[in-house]
């Protein structure tokens, strides 16, 4: 038999697959009218199972094929009859109350149980319900129901359905098989950027380019005066009540709605087209895409205007993507700062605190936990901390909560806030905490820095190469424990202004001389902070730029710095090491520069 005679046998069965689904659905009209009359439920799973086992009985081998027809069936059979009958059914009345709840009084925090793992959507839903709650990860729906029934959970965060394929039959099943109360629920928009994967072939990218999609909103958009065209499921409920309230959406609905479809058909083609101008090797354009955290009460100073925008794609160690648990809204200066102070903390592995103001670090150390390492940051310079932002890499527990609270403090920021530091800091009202996710991954992050009329880009600048010994260039040697203050020190002092200076002992900074005109000056002032602190012998210094003359290291002998380390790399280093030698100073080059301009 010929393929195009095997076609006009499938089109001839179609038409009666057509004819006898359409009955099929006729009926399914009946009965939601009839269930409607009696107040039945929706769902009749024992008749769905009895269906289904007799079905796949009769398939032989196609038993799967059978099985997944009329599962279908049955699902479209239900969202009919949900559609037609007047009464919500009972987890629908649930979800649709817990929305209208909105952001009325509920718990922050709690043990939360969620389906999959940390970074998928239910972990993003837990979090915009519980900011402050403990997730239990779990492999099923059912181990998220049984987590809660048996106590282990306080709460269980389940997806209830989806634009793409409607609701989630399982959950369904679950909530109406167990007694559970839906108290809250909320919405996400999720996005599927394929062309964002690493490693995808461009065969997969051409299949997965839509047309039809974008081409319709387009359409529907540019008529937008009598067209009321949708892109985004939050945006479901208020187009409902307008066209229940006048009989159809508002002139200025329609006009917002309209805009907001093209700007989504922009991201779309924006994301082909960096794609394939990637593929063909163009880089004379640059596609970016920032959406709205919030208006800012004002910028830099009060008479400038400004917002604060981040990337589409969630990065670690971001202010934009951090969860604020306490404290009023960040000021334009205080996201500036923050994100100073996380950029220093990406450095460490081991516990580490920082106190930053005016975007330099006033006091920085290393400890065996988080109360050494904020108690030794805090003495490196309480003076100048006061009003400051403190970040660590660390959970911050209550004892180190306990040392933090008597200071005047803007922000505290860490991967991890517990119930007990919590329940200390959260008693300053305009305390601002914040939790960042400080998972390195692997990233490529990009710097954008706007000039007038223009956008540099480079690289985020967070390599920093490991001080050893073998980078001596002087006659003295520098000690094991002078290894670990050149090593600190010079992951320091490339977040200080340049001109940087950074003079430190025992795994912390004692002296921060940032941003002057020259060295020297920058020298100065750190060496003077250091013998302030009453720390006259054993310093290391560290210079995130070369040394020009050998004055930098006049001036350290005269302050007891016996060890220096700086990239090198001058005409005149010989001078320098000349004079390191002299003074019985070990020095050390890097061979690579951090200047923070």
């Amino acid at each position: 038999m010929e393929l195009s005679e095997i076609r006009e046998k499938i089109d001839a069965v179609d038409e009666q697959l057509l004819d006898l689904f359409l009955q099929r659905m006729d009926l399914s009209d009946e009965v939601a009218a009839y269930k409607n009359a009696h107040h039945l439920p929706i769902l009749n799973k024992e008749r769905e199972r009895a269906i289904l086992a007799k079905v796949t009985e009769k398939s032989g081998e196609r038993e799967r094929y059978a099985y997944h027809l009329f599962s279908t069936l049955f699902e479209l059979a239900r969202s009919r009859q949900a559609e037609l009958i007047s009464a919500p059914t009972k987890v629908a009345a649930q979800v649709r109350a817990s929305l209208e709840a909105g952001t009325s009084v509920f718990p922050q925090t709690g043990l939360v149980a969620c389906q999959g793992v940390e970074g998928a959507n239910s972990q993003v839903a837990c979090d915009r319900l519980l900011p402050r709650g403990n997730i239990v990860y779990v492999k099923t729906f059912q181990a998220v129901v049984s987590a809660v029934e048996s106590g282990l959970c306080r709460f269980g965060v389940l997806p209830i359905e989806n634009s793409s394929n409607g609701s989630v039959r399982a959950v369904y099943e679950l909530l109406q098989d167990h007694n559970l109360s839906i108290v809250r629920s909320t919405r996400l928009c999720i996005r599927h950027e394929l062309l964002t994967l690493p490693g995808v072939k461009m065969e997969d990218a051409i299949e997965n380019i839509d047309i039809g999609g974008p081409s319709m909103l387009r359409s529907a958009a540019k008529n937008w005066a009598d067209v009321t065209v949708v892109c985004d499921p939050a945006d479901y409920d208020a187009i409902l009540d307008e066209i229940r309230a006048g009989g159809n959406t508002e002139k200025a609905t329609r006009l917002k709605l309209s805009a907001k479809a093209y700007t989504h058909t922009a991201e779309y083609d924006a994301m082909i087209a960096a794609y394939m101008r990637a593929q063909a090797g163009l880089n004379e354009k640059l596609f970016l895409e920032f959406d709205l955290v919030q208006s800012l009460r004002y910028g830099e100073n009060p008479h400038q205007s400004a917002k604060f925008y981040r990337e589409g794609k969630e990065v670690p160690y971001s202010l934009a993507f951090a969860r604020q648990l306490n404290g009023k809204e960040l000021s334009y200066n205080n996201i500036q700062d923050a994100n100073a102070a996380l950029c220093i903390v990406r450095e460490f592995d081991k516990p580490f605190c920082v106190g930053l103001k005016h975007m330099n670090p006033c006091g920085a150390a290393t400890g065996k936990d988080v109360v050494e390492a904020w108690t030794k940051a805090y003495e490196a310079d309480k003076v100048s901390i006061f009003g400051g932002i403190v970040a660590t890499n660390c959970t911050v527990t209550r004892e180190a909560a306990e040392l933090m609270k008597p200071i005047f403090l803007e922000i505290i920021m860490a991967p991890k806030f517990d119930e007990g530091a919590l329940e200390v800091l959260s008693a300053k009202k305009n305390l601002r905490l914040l939790e960042v996710s400080m998972d390195k991954g692997d990233v490529d992050p990009k710097q954008y820095v706007s000039v007038n009329g223009g956008l540099l880009v480079q690289d985020l600048d967070v390599a920093t190469k490991a001080v050893t010994a073998d980078m001596c260039v002087t006659k003295a040697k520098p000690a094991a424990e002078q290894m670990e203050d050149l090593n600190f020190g010079w992951h320091i002092v490339k977040h200080v202004k340049s001109n940087a200076i950074v003079a430190v002992k025992d795994g912390r900074t004692l002296g921060v001389g940032a941003g002057q005109m020259n060295r020297i000056g920058s020298a100065e002032i750190a060496l003077k902070q250091a013998h302030a602190a009453g720390v006259t012998e054993g310093l290391v210094l560290a210079s995130d730029g070369f040394f020009p003359f050998d004055d930098c290291v006049t001036l350290a002998a005269e302050y007891g710095v016996t060890a220096i380390v700086q990239p090198g790399g001058s005409v005149r280093d010989e001078d320098s090491i000349r004079k390191a030698d002299e003074k019985g100073i070990a020095m050390v080059f890097t061979g690579e520069r951090h200047f923070k301009h």
